[in-house]
């Protein structure tokens, strides 16, 4: 039990089912070739790493039955590949790893996945998963009740990465059946018998969840995230049972491989010239240091005594240190002085600067500037007004193509600057921007919640770069979007009764925030009408209208003259974005 939680009765035993997310139980079993089952009394490194394969494959099978599970009838459900693409970056990290050791499985698989996790339920997944292998330190094997302690763990981590959980998601998805799972250990049970049950209680949860969460009744759904760690459990259940997924078309995703360090350039006989390159993200301890007054300054004059190349920032209760050092012992010693370690590289200079191939320069300095931009865009040209309004990077994703932490890690590298602001300009995609920020030593991040393009564009329109509090500009920014109001059309897909609105599927449906407003057989008729909507909102007289890659110039020019014959004192503004999805999207101000 999670402090806060009431104990509730015990449960009954629920039946073990491996039918799919997407639908009721079933009494006939899923056919497969079977295998010889794993009956065991503890989970180990090469398991483990055969039941992530497994979990992967069956998600993999089922990625589109997730995206198909979206609250709102729009095409821009992505839910199952984002979490696809991050369990198969994990997937990626172990694939040539040749250890039967838990913890190291766990470490790299965990970490593989934090850098390649797309979406929200992506950066939760990988968080539930960073949790687990925190639970694993230490240990070769696991036994049930270790098993059970470490999954507890990445429970806890995965509530801890979002700023306000919510139920009916796929946290209490993994929470209910970990619970369950937990709770039905005996001296009896083994790796099979804990994963038969918990994935039968994941089962019942998700069946539960449109009760937890209204919005999924109203639509008539179960929470797509919680399906997709379900689909992933189940892959690991079919390993443990012997048996293999027949409905898995062979697909992989496309997951770089992190190139292997030039060891071979750093020899018996070489000397170290350059040092080594340092990175902590430091958890600060109350039982080690006053962590609200945690004093940053010292800890720098302490950093410039053994190295160079500095930066150290307090956020919350966090540091981040990167320091270039021919002693990072004295530096992890001394940083263990006031907190843990939640990350830790180390990695050879003189290696990165001796391993690059014949005939390879190394990159040319550049000057390092005080702020940087980082901004993700979709359709030319939203990404072309971004740059001309400063933009020093641009990340190319959006509804269905979300970046990955890792992208915006490597983003921030191609931005020399001290601090970098960034806007992620999509809810989905702001919990891997946020990640990566935490992740990332080498300079300040700061992630502006803009939620969509509308309030990305107004906030950066209003950021003044000359000033020097970097937490000033911020502000300001954030609060230049509070008098924003975002809408777009989009096509339905399906049949709904939402927001008191009757939606055929065909029909164009206006959304303003997170809510439907309308429906029209016409996108002309829909797009007009969502416009007056906006303008109609007090001290709203300005409208933006980003053009999508799906609507012609003669659409655009009929819905101009209606504005200006109806709405006559509105300054309205038209840009040819060319995104994709969302034929309008609007910005009042």
């Amino acid at each position: 039990m999670f402090k806060g939680q009431k104990n509730e009765p015990e449960k009954a035993r629920r039946p073990r089912a491996e039918q799919p997310a997407d639908k009721k139980p079933k009494t006939k079993k899923t056919e497969g070739k079977k295998k010889e089952p794993y009956d065991l009394k503890y989970l180990t490194g090469l398991l483990m790493a055969k039941m992530a394969f497994g979990g992967a494959k069956r998600l993999r099978s089922n990625a589109d039955k997730v995206n198909r599970l979206n609250v709102f009838p729009v095409p821009d459900g992505d839910t199952g590949d984002n979490m696809r693409m991050t369990i198969e970056s994990g997937i990626a990290a172990i694939e040539n790893l040749d250890t039967d050791d838990l913890a190291e499985v766990m470490r790299v698989f965990s970490h593989g996945m934090l850098l390649g996790a797309r979406g929200n339920s992506g950066v939760i997944l990988s968080q539930f998963f960073a949790g687990i292998a925190k639970g694993f330190e230490g240990a070769v094997k696991a036994d049930p009740y270790t098993l059970g302690r470490a999954l507890q763990l990445g429970v806890k981590q995965a509530y801890a990465s979002v700023m306000t959980p919510t139920e009916g998601t796929i946290l209490t998805v993994a929470r209910e059946a970990v619970e369950y799972a937990v709770d039905a250990i005996t001296p009896q049970t083994t790796i099979r018998s804990f994963f038969a049950d918990l994935v039968g209680e994941m089962h019942e949860s998700l069946e539960r969840t449109p009760e937890a969460l209204a919005v999924l009744k109203e639509a008539g759904v179960v929470d797509s995230g919680g399906a997709g760690l379900l689909y992933i459990m189940e892959g690991f259940n079919k390993v443990l049972n012997g048996e293999d997924d027949q409905d898995d078309d062979g697909k992989t995703a496309d997951v770089p491989k992190p190139k292997a360090p030039a060891a071979s350039s750093f020899g018996p006989d070489s000397r170290m010239e350059y040092g080594y390159c340092t990175e902590l993200l430091i958890q600060l301890m109350r039982d080690k240091t006053d962590v609200e007054s945690f004093d940053v300054d010292a800890l720098r004059e302490f950093l410039s005594g053994v190295g160079n190349s500095i930066v150290a920032f307090k956020t919350d209760s966090i540091v981040k240190i990167h320091v270039h050092t021919f002693t990072p012992e004295v530096v992890l010693a001394h940083c263990r002085e006031f907190g843990e370690f939640i990350t830790v590289k180390i990695e050879n200079m003189s290696v990165q600067h001796t391993g690059l191939d014949d005939g390879e320069e190394p990159p040319a300095p550049v000057e390092r500037k005080k702020y940087g931009v980082v901004a993700v865009t979709n359709g030319p040209g939203i990404r072309d007004m971004f740059i001309e309004m400063g933009t020093d990077f641009v990340i190319e994703g959006g509804q269905t193509n979300n970046p990955s932490t890792n992208d915006f890690i490597e983003a921030f590298k191609k931005v020399n600057a001290g601090t970098i602001f960034v806007f992620p300009n999509n809810g989905n995609i702001f919990m891997a921007a946020q990640q990566a920020a935490n992740f990332y030593a080498d300079a300040r991040v700061i992630v502006i919640p803009s939620k969509d393009i509308g309030t990305g564009y107004v906030a950066l329109t209003s950021a003044d770069l000359s000033g020097d509090d970097p937490d000033a500009i911020a502000e300001e920014m954030k609060a230049a979007m509070q008098n924003v109001t975002s809408g777009y059309v989009s096509p339905a897909v399906r049949d709904a009764d939402m927001d008191g609105v009757r939606i055929n599927k065909g029909d164009t449906i206006g959304i303003i925030g997170k809510k439907i407003v309308l429906s029209d057989p016409d996108k002309g008729c829909a797009a007009y009408r969502l416009a007056v909507k906006l303008l109609e909102e007090p001290d709203k007289f300005m409208l933006t209208v980003f053009r999508g890659s799906g609507t012609t110039e003669e659409e655009q020019d009929v819905l101009r003259r209606c504005l200006e014959e109806n709405c006559p004192s509105a300054e309205v503004y038209f840009v040819d974005g060319g995104q994709d999805i969302y034929p309008y999207i609007f910005v009042a101000e």
